[in-house]
């Protein structure tokens, strides 16, 4: 599906997009966060671009990360938010997601999802006659990678020069990775266990897109050389083989060891909550080398330029 249907400008996965208009996003949101810490770039909060509009943030999945950053970024843009649980809404008792989104489009002017699959959000933006943002499905998470972009240019450099090592889990935040590289840049090398790979799917497309992608078993091989390394939890909300993977994952945890093989001004990223001492040691976690919390930061500057670019505004 792409990310324009009609007039209607959908977030939904970063391959939906070119090179241009992903680092429009990302440059319109280090401006952002310039002129929120004083840096005055030519863009004032105080505008209020997007004042009487309204976001409806719905969520089938719990968050902390991505609500409160839509929210206070919807916020400080002069916009309006309505959060909504599947529980709160007809959508837990048997309504279509059709007919929720045709219902919604006439109360609000966008609409973000934390989407339990991500058929619910294809199903949604199909109906939606607002745009439709991608909060994380078990497929993919845009708006996660599009922040750690930014954290990556802040403290590295720009995309294309950086090689990113990611480690663990295939799963939907590699997979946006993947389409990040593929698009914008850079090299990336995956160390997962066989049984955890990425899918066939997002493998094809790095393939076809001709992307800097490389698969190994190795966590060692992955880590060496790159300027940033990234990892994620062992057991993500939907999975149910918690012991399983713990077993399969073990050998991948970022240790002081692992990040020995790395460049000596590697830094470490993890979208959190991070299970420490798990995936990630507390020495590294941290460690001078992690930029979690600048990462985290960054999901609000990252959600206000997502925001402008689908609802409008200066």
């Amino acid at each position: 599906m792409n990310s324009v249907l009609g007039k209607i400008m959908h977030f939904l996965d970063l391959n939906d997009f070119d090179a241009k208009t992903l680092r429009g996003i990302v440059d319109n949101a280090r401006r952002m966060k310039e002129a929120r810490n004083g840096k005055p770039r030519g863009f004032r909060e105080k505008d209020e671009p997007l004042k009487g509009k309204a976001l409806a943030l719905i969520f089938e999945r719990p968050s902390t990360r991505t609500r409160v950053s839509f929210e206070m970024a919807m916020k400080q843009l002069g916009g309006e938010v309505i959060v909504l649980s599947a529980n709160d809404m007809q959508l837990g008792r048997g309504e279509t997601i059709a007919d929720t989104a045709r219902v919604l489009s006439r109360y609000v002017d966008g609409i973000m999802l934390r989407a339990a699959k991500h058929s619910n959000l294809l199903d949604l933006a199909e109906h939606a006659a607002v745009p439709v943002i991608n909060g994380l499905t078990d497929l993919s998470h845009p708006c996660q990678v599009m922040a750690d972009i930014l954290t990556l240019e802040e403290h590295k450099g720009p995309l294309p020069q950086q090689h990113v090592a990611w480690v663990g889990d295939g799963n939907n935040v590699a997979a946006s990775w993947i389409h990040a590289v593929g698009v914008m840049g850079g090299k990336l090398t995956l160390g997962c266990p066989e049984q955890l790979n990425p899918t066939r799917e997002v493998m094809s497309w790095a393939k076809k897109a001709k992307a800097d992608v490389t698969l190994t078993t190795s966590p060692e091989k992955a880590v060496k050389g790159s300027d940033c390394v990234i990892t994620d939890c062992w057991v993500s909300m939907h999975d149910k083989d918690g012991e399983t993977r713990h077993n399969l994952l073990k050998p991948y945890q970022v240790n002081k060891a692992l990040m020995a093989h790395a460049k000596a001004d590697a830094i470490f990223m993890h979208c959190l909550p991070a299970h420490r001492n798990e995936e990630v040691t507390d020495e590294v976690m941290d460690g001078p080398r992690s930029v979690v919390f600048d990462e985290a930061e960054n999901r609000l500057h990252i959600q206000k330029s997502i925001l402008l670019h689908c609802l409008g505004g200066t």
